[in-house]
């Protein structure tokens, strides 16, 4: 049974001195519930950087994936991946993912996002927890077994009956 909480997410601008680029996005922290403040409030500035209210997001958790968000949590330093996407929007960025799984925050990286780490708040890692306690089945890890029914081509080329060898020549 999957569960689903709702989550503040807040955003960094920061300045940057590059000929190419002015500024880089990046997630600054996860708030325990989204609050009332309307998304791409700006919170604070400084010569350096700006922080945002980028919106809420949902976090997700799945049976499945129990055994990810347990590694997640026994690190000790426990970490959600928000994923952003450049974009003509009005702030030049859009929030669109969000996750306690390592694996898909790496997924998240491959698919092209703005993807970072943010310390995951107490009440949702007691939160996560608690799933992982209440769902969490151990997989035994069992090898598949190979058809005996004959030799394996891969490790005996001669083997194989009929047919043309590697160099295009008839057996």
């Amino acid at each position: 049974m999957s569960v689903t909480r709702e989550v503040g997410i807040l955003v960094r601008r920061t300045k940057v001195d590059s000929p190419w680029i002015d500024h880089v996005w990046a997630p600054a922290a996860v708030l325990e519930e989204a609050p009332g403040t309307t998304p791409w409030t700006r919170l604070s500035v400084s010569e350096s950087e700006e922080l945002f209210y980028a919106g809420s997001a949902f976090i997700d958790l799945h049976p499945s994936e129990t055994g990810n968000y347990r590694d997640n949590l026994i690190d000790g330093d426990p970490q959600v991946w928000i994923g952003l996407r450049e974009g003509d929007g009005g702030h030049g960025v859009e929030l669109v993912a969000i996750t306690a799984d390592p694996s898909e925050g790496e997924s998240l990286f491959e698919s092209g996002l703005i993807v970072g780490k943010a310390p995951m708040p107490p009440d949702v890692a007691a939160w996560v927890a608690a799933y992982v306690d209440e769902h969490h089945v151990e997989r035994v890890f069992q090898k598949r077994q190979r058809d005996k029914s004959g030799p394996d081509p891969r490790k005996s080329p001669g083997a194989r009956s009929g047919g043309a060898d590697r160099d295009g020549s008839q057996r």
